[in-house]
């Protein structure tokens, strides 16, 4: 659990220096298409794409499950590429 929270604590200071803008990457919901789409921008010079989705899967699934608890859609699109 510490290892945990050190891993967050050290994300946050990262994003907090390199990564503009990182807290308004949160999905937008159309709220008259009952859609909530999630465009992600990845640099594939620092990180493949794979590796990104293999990471982060769970949280795709997750968030897929819940718009349909929802009664909507969840879209994800990166780099300007339709995936959901």
């Amino acid at each position: 659990m510490e290892l945990v929270k050190i891993a967050g604590y050290m994300h946050d200071i990262g994003n907090a220096i390199n990564r503009t803008h990182h807290a308004e990457y949160k999905p937008k919901i159309e709220k008259d298409r009952s859609v909530i789409a999630l465009d992600l921008q990845i640099d594939e010079s620092i990180c493949f794409m794979y590796d990104y989705f293999e990471s982060f899967l769970g949280r795709m699934m997750l968030c897929r499950k819940s718009a349909e608890v929802l009664g909507t859609t969840f879209k994800l699109t990166v780099n300007g590429r339709k995936v959901l």
